[in-house]
């Protein structure tokens, strides 16, 4: 790894009547910065997918060729995010979250130059692998600076950070094509966006803190004892590297393979709506481009009340315990999958996107909490890359390559009947984690 995205350690250590005013403040200034920088990121990614049908349009694509472009980000990404994420457990957060960032502007400009499909596809592929860079150290800090206790809620609130930036995505470019009229619609897509983003690297570097220990305070669990988390006791390995922290503490880990699963069908499902949402509104069900860009931003934007209250559920009316919820937020995706294809008005068919949205982040965000509680604080970056992998290069692609060719095929309803097997197999695989959760704690 790279000297400068080390880990820097404070020699001086925070004095004893100083140690909960500067926890405090770090860990609040840290979530603040991972939640504005994780935003930004989802700026410079979703734009790609909101500018499919231009490509589609530009280069004279079918719907398989462009569900292969998207794979082509998720692949990408869903390998990055397993090695990044396990790099992130020894580099310094806020420096490998920045770098990500940046290098995902440069990316975002290079495929506004981009003529062809070999070229869309060579920049998709390098901006799936940045982007990888993101989502570890968010997690890192978390479950650095937060207890379980209040992870649910803290989680909550960070998670909403993509479905805001996925949202703002449409008013930026919309911003874009309004400053720079008369200019391609490259310009607007995918310029502006990297314009907006990069601002954020600054901010990102300012917030963060790296591991309360690294910044002269004790360790958490020192800190703020805990009472009910498995794992509790175990020691800080700073003597393995990144492939023996995955080797020992996730590969064989049978409770990170359930919470990856649970994840993965959630993927399928969010990118198979997602990522052709834009184009089934426009094809089959008669929407205008605003109506569908304001589908696409009500999609984003419905899980952030349903999201915060969930993490507020979990947390208090579940006890820490998140599969709960999260069986019931998939069961009622499930509806919402036959409201959304089976509804003919525009008003139904927005109503079931939203509902979709509303839900589908649940289970997503109840898997990441439930990541940084099956494996110990060391081994969080290689248990997020774990599941980012399988529900990417699994999950995500299945969504998009998959659900594209099916419909290529055999029309929509092939992808209708993809989905709502996923919902299924989703909360099977959310009992055995939340069955999982109880035998840990009763371990522990």
């Amino acid at each position: 790894m790279f000297s400068f995205l080390k880990p820097k350690v404070r020699r001086s250590k925070v004095p004893q009547n100083e140690i909960m005013p500067t926890y405090k403040r770090y860990r609040l200034m840290s979530l603040l910065g991972v939640f504005l920088g994780y935003m930004a990121y989802y700026i410079v990614r979703n734009h790609f997918t909101l500018s499919t049908p231009h490509i589609k349009e530009l280069l004279n694509l079918d719907k398989a060729h462009i569900g292969y472009l998207s794979s082509c980000v998720l692949v990408s990404y869903g390998l990055s995010k397993g090695y990044m994420s396990s790099l992130a457990d020894k580099a310094d957060p806020k420096r490998f979250m920045a770098l990500g960032l940046f290098l995902c502007c440069c990316v975002s400009v290079g495929l506004a130059f981009s003529p062809t499909y070999t070229a869309f596809a060579v920049f998709a592929v390098l901006l799936g692998t940045f982007q990888g860079m993101g989502v570890g150290p968010a997690f890192i800090t978390i479950a650095s600076w937060y207890p379980r206790k209040e992870r649910g809620m803290v989680t909550a609130f960070w998670n909403i950070s993509h479905n805001i930036g996925g949202g703002l995505v449409a008013p930026v470019v919309g911003l874009g094509t309004l400053i720079f009229a008369g200019e391609k619609w490259q310009v607007a897509s995918y310029i502006f966006p990297a314009m907006v983003a990069l601002s954020f690297c600054i901010i990102i570097l300012l917030l963060v803190k790296g591991k309360p220990e690294d910044e002269g305070l004790p360790h958490l669990n020192e800190i703020i004892p805990e009472e009910h988390s498995a794992f509790k006791n175990a020691a800080h390995k700073t003597d393995l590297n990144s492939w023996q922290i995955f080797v020992k503490y996730v590969l064989p880990n049978k409770h990170a393979w359930y919470v990856s699963f649970v994840d993965t069908f959630v993927y399928l499902i969010r990118f198979g709506l997602l990522t052709w949402l834009p184009i089934y509104l426009l094809q089959t069900k008669g929407f205008t481009k605003v109506q569908m860009g304001t589908a696409f931003l009500i999609f984003e934007w419905a899980a952030i009340p349903s999201t915060m209250l969930a993490g507020f559920i979990s947390d208090k009316l579940f006890k820490g315990y998140r599969m709960p919820p999260a069986i019931i937020a998939t069961a009622v995706v499930f509806v919402a999958i036959i409201g959304y294809f089976e509804s003919t008005s525009i008003t139904a068919v927005t109503f079931f996107a939203a509902l979709a949205g509303c839900f589908i982040y649940i289970p997503q965000f109840l898997a990441s909490v439930q990541t940084m509680e099956v494996v110990p604080s060391y081994a969080v970056g290689s248990a997020v890359g774990l599941r980012g992998f399988m529900s990417y290069v699994v999950g995500a692609v299945a969504g998009t390559s998959l659900l594209g060719k099916l419909v290529d095929l055999y029309g929509w309803n092939a992808g209708f009947y993809l989905l709502l097997s996923a919902a299924v197999l989703c909360m099977c695989f959310a009992y055995l984690s939340h069955r999982g959760m109880k035998e840990l704690l009763k371990e522990d």
